[in-house]
């Protein structure tokens, strides 16, 4: 744990000045960008203010993910030497799909949902959306079930934070736009700035596309997978447009438990609250007739209430 906290400290500097450099050559363009795509200063502060509360709170959301995982790794029948190499190589795949795990349930469910979809709420997609990371949602902890089987075959649970911190370290990079796509055989076997501008894609066919953190192998295999063919739309399907870091941090968990208090039976409660983002019960009152709206496959809208009406 110590040595994924310290992984995050060293690398800030380098984030700030890439994030710097980034913003510097969007602010040198001598033709205006007539879309939402670029950068933004007001966006850019609100993506590091949500950073930087976030970095206030980790110790907070470190010791309730931590017992998880501890307590994992002190079921598992024997614990797996952290000198062998093969352990490192072993630790760092199967992280990364836990991290596919996580991070599709973190699409699918909506008390999940509630916190990944901070990290959509930006209408561009640059170095300064990688950080815009949740903080303090309640229930974002149930994630670490993914990391269980790693813990339970014997890898050290200090080992599996460490991975997961290389997973994330990994994806800062790919959140531009100022890189193309890459030679085939790279695209084909890891993720990459064209695959992760799929993913933050709020318009179809990107919804739900693209989980993978380091590899991009998990999304062929599972079926969530969809080439960069056509301009993307950053953001949420219904946009938040605020740039109050408390707000964007807490704008879904809080519209969450507006639906749960409305919900007129016990199903509808649960409906909100485990299912898919975009779920509504139907407007009668008998548990049978609590059913999701019809959404587009692979859909997470986001914003519940103008889906009465009707992440990206």
């Amino acid at each position: 744990m110590h040595e994924s906290i310290r992984l995050g400290l060293y690398a800030i500097p380098a984030f700030l000045l890439l994030m710097a450099v980034e913003f510097i050559s969007y602010r040198r363009e001598k033709e205006p960008r007539t879309d939402r795509a670029g950068v933004s200063a007001r966006d850019t502060a609100t993506s590091l203010s949500i950073y930087a509360l976030g970095q206030l709170t980790n110790p907070l959301n470190h010791f309730i993910q931590l017992p998880v995982v501890v307590l994992a790794a002190a079921c598992a029948p024997h614990t797996l030497s952290s000198s062998d190499w093969r352990v490192w190589v072993a630790a760092l795949v199967l992280a990364d799909l836990a991290y596919y795990a996580q991070h599709r349930m973190g699409h699918r469910i909506r008390l999940l949902w509630a916190g990944h979809s901070v990290h959509h709420s930006s209408r561009h997609f640059n170095l300064s959306t990688a950080v815009r990371l949740p903080w303090l949602i309640p229930g974002s902890f149930l994630t670490a079930v993914a990391d269980i089987p790693l813990a339970l075959i014997g890898i050290p649970a200090w080992m599996i934070f460490l991975a997961h911190s290389l997973v994330l370290l990994f994806q800062y990079p790919i959140h531009t736009e100022r890189i193309d796509r890459l030679p085939r055989p790279i695209e084909c076997v890891f993720n990459t700035p064209s695959h992760h501008r799929v993913h933050h894609g709020a318009n179809n066919p990107y919804l739900d596309k693209n989980y993978g953190g380091i590899l991009i192998v998990w999304d062929r295999l599972f079926g969530s997978y969809a080439e960069e063919s056509e301009p993307v739309r950053y953001g949420l399907t219904t946009n938040i447009d605020t740039h109050n870091p408390l707000k964007a941090n807490y704008h879904e968990f809080t519209g969450m438990l507006r639906d749960i208090r409305r919900a007129r039976t016990w199903r509808g409660r649960a409906g909100y609250l485990f299912g898919p983002p975009g779920w509504r019960e139907s407007p009668r009152s008998t548990p049978e007739t609590a059913i999701p709206a019809p959404v587009p496959d692979g859909a997470s809208p986001t914003d519940h209430e103008d889906k009465e009406a009707v992440p990206a």
